[in-house]
């Protein structure tokens, strides 16, 4: 049994200054207008919300962690204010500040005169007339709030209706439930080690997990932790972390990482030994990408081009395609997926999938090896398109995974043999993201 950290979530927030806090309020209000009105992702709504590079980091993550506090628990924290408004639904000029005062009050340990005293302080000259309103819902939720926040189905409320139809047709009620309550709560930070995992694990206090993966129940600042600036590891989730091993030794070897940004299994190659080219079709990301090399010193070559119409110069033994999907396996880290996504993304998303796929299988060696992926829950994009690929490509067959490749979990192999992680495995230690991996390999 792996041990169990504490979420950050439950941290209290009285270590903060108050003025600092309501800046960072503010802040979190303007990045959920973003992602809620303007449907950008969290990380491009900070780089857009004004103020928020200005915070210290500290009032920064605070501003972050609320943010995304509402966006996971939104359903939930909706229901307990429909019970404390006379006609259900919150007016809409204050609808995102009774969001944010219900989830300091219910899921942060904030005081409550300053959950409710800043918050009602957010309503501006637009908001004035609701001020009372927003104060007399607020202390009603202080004093009722986790009574009423127990009574409710979070699992249902806080799963968009889409993902949960995909999780339960796919995995069964029971599983759909796990994976919502892992969506819940802020996930740990997870590092791959460039090498001598063990002894990072000791320097840097964090857990060592069973595929090698370190584990920090709260990282705080990433660029203020040891060995950052050294490059000795990079930010990486565990499952993240596992479809590249499906390679196998790649120490001195070809292998093409296809779609390889933001670059995690690139740097993983690259730290085994391999000579890697990397593609992508955005330059901005291989930017990022190149830039965590020279972190690390590590090296590979990064093409800004599109797999589909690329070519190498011959087709290679060791092929990783991370095909673009939906990334619903990515929700606990990425909340705002729920309501970015629907179920016409994936619809989508399959026709291109193939055609990747088809594209990566000519680059693929006689007698080479090929590995699918996404960071997707939806069948349709996983298991669906390597039955489809083998339906129609003869020349490659599956092989498949053993859980020693993997850590020695046999959970993470599904009956076919393809690599199939949900967030509620390990979920004792935060879970993990839900990816699926098939390992291919080509006829010789």
């Amino acid at each position: 049994m792996i041990a169990h950290f504490p979420s950050p979530m439950a941290k209290s927030r009285k270590d903060l200054h108050p003025q600092a806090v309501a800046s960072a309020r503010a802040v979190a209000r303007d990045l959920l207008d973003q992602v809620l009105r303007k449907y950008r992702t969290l990380d491009e709504a900070s780089g857009l919300v004004r103020g928020f590079a200005d915070l210290e980091p500290r009032d920064r993550a605070f501003a972050r962690l609320l943010a995304a506090s509402v966006l996971r628990r939104r359903g939930s924290l909706d229901g307990v204010l429909a019970k404390c408004l006379d006609k259900g639904a919150p007016p809409q000029p204050v609808e995102t500040i009774l969001r944010l005062g219900a989830a300091q009050l219910l899921l942060l340990d904030t005081p409550d005169h300053a959950a409710v005293g800043e918050t009602v302080a957010l309503c501006g000259r637009r908001e004035a007339s609701l001020k009372g309103l927003v104060n007399a819902v607020l202390r009603r939720v202080a004093r009722d709030g986790k009574a009423m926040l127990a009574g409710l189905d979070a699992a249902r409320l806080d799963t968009p209706p889409w993902l949960w139809h995909v999780l339960s047709t796919a995995h069964g009620e029971t599983v759909a439930r796990a994976v919502a309550a892992v969506h819940a709560s802020e996930p740990p930070l997870d590092l791959s080690a460039r090498a001598d995992a063990e002894g990072w694990a000791a320097k840097l206090g964090a857990r060592l997990l069973p595929n090698g993966s370190l584990r920090l129940a709260d990282g705080g600042s990433v660029a203020d932790l040891p060995g950052f600036a050294e490059g000795a590891w990079w930010v990486q989730d565990a499952a993240a972390a596992l479809p590249a091993r499906l390679l196998g030794d790649v120490s001195g070897k070809d292998v093409l990482d296809l779609c390889a940004a933001p670059g995690g299994k690139t740097l993983q190659l690259a730290a085994a030994g391999a000579r890697v080219v990397a593609v992508d079709q955005s330059a901005a990301r291989l930017g990022r990408l190149r830039e965590n090399l020279a972190r690390t010193g590590l090296t590979a070559a990064c093409v800004a081009a599109d797999v589909a119409v690329w070519k190498p110069e011959a087709p290679v033994g060791h092929v990783l395609l991370d095909a673009p999907c939906t990334a619903s396996g990515t929700l606990r880290r990425h909340p705002e997926i729920a309501y970015l996504k629907s179920p016409a993304d994936a619809d989508k998303l399959v026709g291109v999938q193939d055609r990747l796929l088809d594209a990566a299988a000519a680059m693929t060696a006689p007698g080479g090896t090929l590995v699918y992926a996404v960071c997707s829950l939806d069948p349709r994009e996983g298991r669906s398109r390597v039955a489809a690929f083998l339906a129609r490509d003869k020349a490659f067959a599956r092989r498949k995974v053993d859980p020693a490749e993997i850590g020695g979990d046999a959970a993470l192999v599904s009956g076919d043999g393809d690599l199939v992680t949900l967030p509620c495995h390990w979920a004792e230690a935060g879970g993990m993201d839900g990816f699926y991996a098939a390992r291919l390999v080509r006829r010789a």
